[in-house]
């Protein structure tokens, strides 16, 4: 049985591996996300994330489809209360920007969607400096008081945003925010190490990062000449290109072949040793992709792995 991890201050303990609902709606069709939902709770996974505006990006659709594929999963295994559901507030293009009255209708929205009364982690998806951190701090607290929202966090702020959103919950007595997500993995270190986990360690705050797997390149199957079927194989194709993405690559070779591990394993366990980290994101698109990405949970790295790993992507 795969210890679970305490979410910084709250009292949520999740998985080691949060499961990405970014593909639900847009890449996997409601079976597909069915599917590959069942497998990871099966392997013990509790975590789910997303955020209501996945997948406005793709021709016609408008928003909250991932939501509505996981409210729909949730009411057909009855299973509400053993999934920790994460979800953003912020982007969708009906409900853009973090004043309150935004806030709470897109709350609102979320929960229909989601088909349930209560958000487990509720972020804040981007930040909207047109509002002062009191307004989106007192609007969230509001949430957490009315049993609508358990824990609350934050994604894309700046340190200095960040700092000051958590003194003002801290002075007024107002929920906090007990978790950050990052963009942060093995070829990105810059976006999140220095003040954004100088902070977050000094306050507590749990990382669950998102593009854990760099858009797919710290799987090992964008290689020079390679071809890839992928919508995301450019973003990751950028990496091959850089002698930092080179250079990991070969080291994720090593460790894999030296632990009989694939190398996504490897990345994640590698991000999950990283301080303050409680679990990465990675989504699946199909049942056969997600054992790599499970296998995070059972991967203990060496001293040696993780110095090889951290030494290659400085």
């Amino acid at each position: 049985m795969t210890s679970l991890r305490k979410l910084g201050s709250s009292d949520l303990e999740v998985f080691p591996l949060a499961l990405g609902g970014n593909v639900f709606g847009w890449t996997a069709d409601e079976a597909q996300s069915f599917a590959v939902l069942d497998a990871y709770a099966a392997a013990g996974g509790n975590f789910v994330d997303t955020a209501d505006s996945y997948s406005a990006w793709v021709p016609g659709n408008e928003g909250g489809e991932s939501e509505t594929v996981i409210g729909n999963w949730l009411a057909a295994r009855g299973n509400r209360a053993d999934v920790l559901v994460a979800t953003k507030v912020g982007a969708h293009p009906q409900y853009k920007g973090l004043s309150a009255v935004n806030i709470k209708a897109a709350a609102e929205a979320s929960l229909r969607r989601l088909r349930t009364d209560y958000i487990d982690l509720y972020y804040t998806h981007f930040d909207d400096p047109s509002v002062p951190v009191e307004e989106i701090l007192t609007a969230l607290d509001e949430l957490v008081r009315s049993g609508k929202v358990r824990a609350i966090a934050t994604s894309n702020l700046t340190p200095e945003r960040l700092q000051e959103s958590l003194d003002f919950s801290e002075r007024e007595g107002l929920a906090r925010y007990v978790a950050i997500q990052p963009h942060y993995n093995l070829v990105s270190r810059d976006t999140y190490e220095g003040p954004r986990q100088d902070i977050a360690s000094r306050a507590g705050l749990a990382a669950v990062p998102y593009y854990a797997l760099a858009s797919g390149f710290l799987t090992g199957k964008y290689r020079t000449g390679a071809e890839v079927d992928s919508p995301r194989a450019g973003s990751a194709g950028v990496h091959l290109e850089s002698e930092r993405g080179r250079r990991v690559l070969a080291a994720l070779d090593e460790v894999a072949q030296e632990r009989g591990a694939e190398i996504a394993t490897v990345a994640l366990a590698w991000l999950a040793s990283r301080p303050t980290v409680a679990a990465p994101i990675a989504s699946a698109r199909t049942v056969g992709q997600l054992p790599a990405l499970l296998g995070v949970a059972e991967l203990a790295l060496t001293d040696a792995d993780l110095v090889k790993l951290t030494a290659a992507s400085g």
